[in-house]
Formats: C-alpha cells, sequence, structure tokens
C-alpha cells in the first residue's frame, strides 16, 4: 500500500515533505486536505493507529485553531468531541498527515520520517 499524504498545496511544509519523499523515490498518493477533509471515523483509526496523543492531530499554529481559541476549548472536550471537530474542517488538522498501512505520522520531522521509511 502506498502511502497516503494529506496535504494542502499551498502549505511551505507539506510542499517541502513532498520534495523529501520525492528526493527518497518514496511512492505516495496524495489527498487534499482541505477538499477532502477526513471524516471522524478515519481520524478515530489513524489516530488509534499512530499511538499518539489526539493533540498531535490538530494544527495548534493555523488560523482556524487560534480564532476558534482551541487552546483553551480542548482540555474540555471528550474524545470523540474533539474527533468531530476536527472532520469539520481539514485546515484543524495537523498537515501533512501520512497514512501507511501500520502507521500514522503527524507533521514533518524528516528524522520521524527517516525512521520509519529507513529505520535510521
Amino acid at each position: 500500500m502506498k502511502p497516503i499524504v494529506l496535504c494542502y498545496s499551498k502549505c511551505s511544509t507539506c510542499r517541502k515533505a513532498l520534495d523529501w519523499m520525492d528526493a527518497h523515490e518514496i511512492e505516495y498518493e496524495t489527498r487534499p486536505i482541505k477538499e477532502e477533509h477526513p471524516s471522524a471515523e478515519e481520524l478515530k483509526g489513524w489516530y488509534e493507529k499512530s499511538g499518539l496523543p489526539l493533540k498531535r492531530f490538530f494544527n495548534t499554529s493555523g488560523m482556524l485553531y487560534k480564532e476558534m481559541k482551541l487552546k483553551e476549548k480542548l482540555p474540555n472536550m471528550n474524545e470523540e468531541e474533539q474527533l468531530q471537530l476536527l472532520s469539520t474542517d481539514g485546515m484543524l488538522v495537523k498537515r501533512p498527515l501520512v497514512v501507511g498501512e501500520d502507521y500514522v505520522l503527524t507533521g514533518f520531522k524528516e528524522s520521524e520520517w527517516g525512521r520509519q521509511f529507513f529505520g535510521e
């Protein structure tokens, strides 16, 4: 299975991540996160597969996150409410989001990606 990279074309981090994958000859499929935002069911599955805290799925530096004052609101929400909120707008989701057969990566950290793809 090729990993699916959920990304936003105007995001410089997403472009950098895709360039990294191209340079390392990693085949992947892209999915525009703004137009085809993930469903709550997809997010729940990815969250469970990732082993990461749910907060890592939020784009905490995004304008929408800040406008909605989610830093203050998220601690008072349960996981189901947070997943439902994340599914309402792709711009709330940390990007790029890479979904493989048995892994999920949030954001682009070259060292994490190197470990995942090459065991570095």
